[in-house]
């Protein structure tokens, strides 16, 4: 088992970010095409509906072992299970939200979280009119508590949803309370540990980047 892990762990220091941010997408591909009654997909036809080249798609799920059949394509749920595990989506891991204002409601009421194997299993907020109250079936609960409900709740990601101001002494309770990674919606730069994973959504970078295509249009 340790050799495994060990033989992981360097296959993944030489794989490359793009190849690595790519995962996703064919998952969610994999994922539609299976809603789609579809069993096997060629590397053209994944190509196709991702515009990326079949040479890439064949070249990044080489670095991962093999996969499909030459001159037949590849299985749809057996790929997709795959790239599932190498994402780690089989782990079931739990979230928790803090801040349920707008973005954070949503974020707690999406259902691709469940989808995805993600479990929903607490909620935060420091405003005394929403705790006590229920998001998709989870009680959101005072902020002072989340140490205690983290460590008991086995919470692994924590998502922040709140003000700017609030955001890093956020951070620095998850980190405490030892969560394994965050996803900050915040439009800060976090200063966390660099044993800290994080993922950093501006949604007014994703905005401004569509205004500076459509202006040169």
């Amino acid at each position: 088992m340790a050799e495994s892990k060990e033989k992981d762990a360097r296959r993944a220091s030489i794989i490359s970010k793009a190849t690595i941010d790519r995962l996703p997408l064919y998952f969610r591909t994999l994922r539609l095409a299976q809603d789609e009654g579809i069993d096997v997909i060629s590397s053209e036809e994944l190509g196709r509906r991702l515009g990326i080249t079949p040479e890439q798609i064949r070249k990044d799920l080489a670095s991962f072992g093999q996969f499909g059949k030459k001159g037949v394509g590849y299985y749809v749920n057996e790929l997709k299970r795959n790239v599932g595990s190498i994402l780690g989506l089989d782990h079931h891991w739990n979230i928790a939200v803090v801040g349920i204002g707008h973005l954070g409601a949503a974020l707690a009421n999406y259902q691709n979280f469940v989808t995805l194997g993600f479990r929903l299993v607490a909620l935060f907020d420091q405003d005394p009119k929403v705790i006590g109250t229920v998001q998709n079936h989870v009680k959101v609960e005072d902020i002072s508590d989340l140490p205690r409900i983290v460590r008991d709740r086995h919470v692994d990601i924590g998502i922040i949803a709140v003000p700017a101001a609030f955001a890093q002494d956020v951070a620095d309770r998850l980190v405490a309370a030892g969560v394994k990674g965050i996803w900050n919606f915040a439009p800060i730069k976090m200063q966390v540990p660099n044993t800290m994973h994080i993922v950093n959504e501006d949604l007014s970078v994703g905005l401004s980047r569509l205004s500076y295509h459509i202006t040169r249009m």
